[in-house]
């Protein structure tokens, strides 16, 4: 059986130990230690954070979410349930919206991102766009509804703890040492299956590169070392590093800095297999998260073997690929990068194709207030595609990107706005939409259906 945590075992250290036998299982071959290890964690946590009868303390400092707030008086208040973060259950002290429109308390939703989770946990839509934008008025709301009950609302806690151990820095050095200076191969190919391995399964480890920043450089020149340099797992291995270490927040600006390391990623784009090239596309879209990053990675030349991979990848590179090309296509100039490469071609034919619709769709509702664009998607047959999209579609976020990019279509097109008005009288999906949908998608299917009404008015004050 696992030992028991020791007493003095505080809820920090328990969520680490935690995720660290939750990794370990998601990995696989873990033994029953492993599972009984997570469970005791799990229930351990559990009693610190609720204790046995419910809040400890009567203070709710620490943030645990209360069933009720005001013990001991006669009328107890209930925490309005959109306070508490759905992931922890808890009462959110930093409340921020995700791209499924859906509200978490950063600290959890970051944690989630970092796990290499990419659907909204709430809705399981794709998140191609891991933007955290805060929700001030839920913040407010929160505020005011603390003083007026009386509730201590916990502090904003540090968005990422360094965690780093000393046991965790000579364990990298050990490892980093039989990389960089060893004579024998064998050692360092094995060194390096265990770097990737450890940044796999221990995300405070992931911190040790901010304390040894040139590490991913000098990784990149141990493989020109003879019998590691044309080895496909040593450079599968290696980008994998580097997106592992790209999940935790403070590295990406580490690893954006290093002179070598995007460039690299760029290289094991274009000439890898596909492990390589999708984990390649994994770590840039990590890296896109700064907007220093995204300038610099579209300047290097990332977003042509991004789109040849979106458009010959295997699917899970495909979704990497896409997600990738949708961040760093937030900014304006790797837009005009993407057009001209080809991406309207490439994500037109994953949506006819039905590999990668929802994907496609975002990309091309983030490239549609472009001219250029619309013109290329409509060559296309574009407006039957969004139309089928509408209709077909059971992804709410996939029929607002379709409906984004139709209403381009019809501002620039009067000749397919009479294509749309056809539809429309046949299966009123717009009408459908302009019910139904999310805020967005009702306003464009709105703005479609007044257009078409004013044509229609207009060709009867001409007859």
């Amino acid at each position: 059986m696992a030992k028991p945590p020791p007493a003095e075992e505080d809820s920090a250290a328990l969520r680490r130990r935690l995720r660290r036998s939750l990794a370990a299982v998601a990995a696989g071959g873990a033994t029953g230690d492993v599972f009984d290890d997570a469970a005791s964690a799990l229930e351990t946590l559990r009693e610190a954070e609720l204790g046995t009868g419910g809040r400890k303390g009567g203070g709710g400092g620490e943030g645990r979410r209360p069933a009720v707030v005001g013990e001991g008086k006669k009328e107890a208040v209930p925490v309005p349930p959109h306070f508490l973060c759905p992931i922890s259950s808890r009462i959110m002290s930093v409340p921020v919206i995700v791209a499924s429109g859906q509200t978490y308390d950063r600290r959890f939703i970051e944690e989630w991102f970092s796990a290499g989770n990419r659907l909204c946990p709430q809705t399981h839509q794709a998140l191609l766009d891991t933007t955290l934008i805060p929700n001030h008025l839920v913040r407010s709301m929160i505020l005011q509804w603390c003083t007026e009950n009386r509730f201590d609302l916990p502090p904003v806690e540090s968005q990422e703890e360094n965690n780093v151990t000393n046991s965790d820095q000579k364990t990298f050095d050990e490892i980093f040492t039989k990389i960089t200076s060893s004579a024998k191969s064998t050692e360092m190919r094995q060194a390096i299956k265990d770097l990737r391995l450890i940044t796999k399964q221990n995300s405070d480890f992931r911190a040790v590169l901010e304390e040894r920043p040139d590490s991913i450089s000098r990784m990149i020149f141990a493989r020109s070392t003879p019998g590691l340099q044309n080895d496909p797992q040593v450079l599968e291995d290696m980008v994998t590093i580097i997106l592992n270490f790209s999940l935790h927040d403070s590295n990406k600006k580490v690893i954006g800095d290093d002179p070598e390391a995007i460039p690299f990623l760029i290289w094991a784009l274009k000439s890898g297999d596909m492990g390589s090239r999708g984990n390649s596309a994994a770590a840039i879209f990590t890296l896109s998260a700064l907007d220093s990053n995204k300038e610099k990675i579209g300047e290097l030349g990332a977003m042509g073997p991004l789109v040849d991979l979106l458009a010959d990848g295997n699917i899970i590179a495909k979704k990497d690929a896409a997600s990738a090309i949708f961040n760093l296509c937030l900014l304006h100039e790797n837009k005009s990068r993407a057009t001209k490469i080809g991406i309207v071609d490439v994500a037109m034919r994953a949506i006819d194709d039905q590999l990668l619709v929802d994907g496609s769709l975002a990309i091309l509702a983030l490239l549609s207030s472009n001219h250029e664009v619309v013109e290329m998607i409509t060559e296309f047959d574009g407006t039957a595609c969004m139309l089928r999209a509408i209709r077909e579609s059971e992804c709410s976020r996939s029929k607002e990107n379709a409906v984004v990019v139709l209403f381009a279509i019809c501002m620039f097109n009067r000749l397919k706005l009479k294509e749309v008005e056809a539809d429309e009288k046949i299966n009123s999906s717009l009408a459908l939409l302009a019910q139904t949908g999310t805020s967005r998608a009702r306003r464009k299917a709105v703005g479609i259906l007044e257009k078409m009404k004013r044509s229609m008015h207009n060709r009867h004050m001409s007859c």
